[in-house]
């Protein structure tokens, strides 16, 4: 018998996924991510220690740092959720190390949408909400599709217009 799956990915409570076409930006990202640390550390160590090593072996670990980092990356993603309610916005992450940030629509301060290059080719966004207070003043969602983007960052400027009003 499998185990049942975890509350936070329940499809019923509202948690939406991202899309799968930021699969691909995850997963290259963390594997640049880790290749690109594992290649700079491996010719400065061959410089320093000037030792002989096998032609194969250098290549061989920078794939495998890289798949690593692939792999991370594809978890990462699988492991991402958001939800908008009527309290404000919610984000879930993780899987071993587990994050869920709230984002009450009374603490939104202002939102902004960022879109890089290889953003916009897969039709995605990042949504940035900062906060009111100093300590983790910003809730960055990456990997959004851009749509979905506008439409919370939309809704939860409303949302605080509506709060701005009641006061």
């Amino acid at each position: 018998m499998s185990d049942p799956a975890p509350a936070h990915d329940a499809p019923d409570t509202g948690w939406q996924p991202l899309p799968a076409r930021a699969r691909t930006l995850f997963v290259a990202s963390s594997a640049l991510g880790f290749a690109l640390p594992f290649a700079i550390a491996t010719g400065v160590s061959g410089v320093v220690a000037a030792l002989p090593l096998p032609v194969w072996l250098a290549p061989a670990c920078l794939l495998a740092a890289a798949a690593l980092g692939g792999w991370l990356g594809w978890r990462r993603f699988r492991h991402t959720r958001w939800r908008l309610d009527a309290d404000g916005f919610g984000l879930r992450r993780g899987r071993l190390w587990q994050s869920d940030t709230r984002v009450p629509g009374s603490r939104v301060q202002h939102l902004d949408i960022r879109r890089g290059p290889l953003e916009r080719r897969f039709g995605l966004a990042t949504l940035v909400i900062h906060t009111a207070g100093t300590r983790h003043s910003a809730v960055s969602v990456s990997g959004l599709d851009a749509d979905d983007a506008e439409r919370l960052r939309d809704h939860l400027a409303h949302q605080t217009d509506d709060d701005d009003d009641a006061d």
